[in-house]
């Protein structure tokens, strides 16, 4: 049987009720800790290699997609669904939801070849300019620097060592012989701001995310981009 679990639940901490005392607050803690006991290995050590595990098994599969097909899914962490080896490393990712993503505009031809059609019954073709900037926000902050986050918020890493490990995958992935096509991996290293979603404000202002423009559904911030190397 495959051991799945959503990204967002894996990284979110326990309530305090239902652990007891120095039991790991997170799952990812707890895989971690597992992993560092069985092989004997720094826990520090242990996170780097299932942080750069994660990103070849389930962040360059999706960086690919958008390079080979200029589909860009929405992969936040609630979306993605991770596949855990019998040891706890990550071996693979799934995608959850069926209308969370973007078709690039400069491939619409490409893909209509693919699926004659594909675009006359919805709105999933987006500028690449929006697409580029939503993409950003779903895979690189809210999945792949969350991660980072609850690696570093929990005591377990360094984030900054992993942001440094970030920044050579995403080097690879933008150029040389395993370049991924996609547009994202120089944007997040070369851009010192990136937009983030702000879903509170969203609310608040009485915005829909299901009606409406894709580029208007939601209210996004500009934040500091900590990948970015002055």
């Amino acid at each position: 049987t495959d051991d799945v679990c959503c990204v967002a639940s894996l990284c979110a901490p326990r309530p305090a009720c239902t652990r007891r005392p120095g039991e790991p607050v997170s799952r990812l803690a707890a895989l971690v800790t597992a992993l560092a006991a069985r092989t004997g290995r720094p826990r520090t050590a242990v996170c780097a290699e299932w942080f750069l595990r994660y990103l070849e098994r389930v962040v360059r599969p999706v960086l690919r997609l958008d390079g080979e097909a200029g589909i860009a899914l929405e992969a936040h962490q609630q979306n993605t669904l991770l596949l855990l080896d019998a040891d706890g490393w990550p071996a693979g990712g799934r995608y959850r939801d069926n209308q969370g993503y973007y078709f690039r505009a400069s491939r619409r031809a490409e893909l209509d070849a693919l699926l004659p059609g594909v675009g006359d019954r919805s709105d999933t073709f987006v500028d690449d300019d929006v697409t580029d900037e939503r993409f950003a926000y779903y895979l690189g902050v809210n999945n792949v620097l969350g991660l980072i986050g609850a690696f570093g918020s929990q005591g377990l890493a360094d984030e900054r060592l992993l942001l440094a490990a970030f920044r050579r995958f995403l080097t690879d992935a933008a150029a040389g012989p395993d370049a991924t096509g996609s547009p994202l991996p120089a944007r997040l290293l070369e851009e010192p701001l990136l937009r983030c979603k702000a879903n509170l404000l969203t609310r608040l202002r009485g915005l829909d995310e299901l009606v409406g423009p894709v580029d208007t559904q939601s209210v996004y911030v500009t934040v500091a981009n900590p990948v970015h190397a002055p």
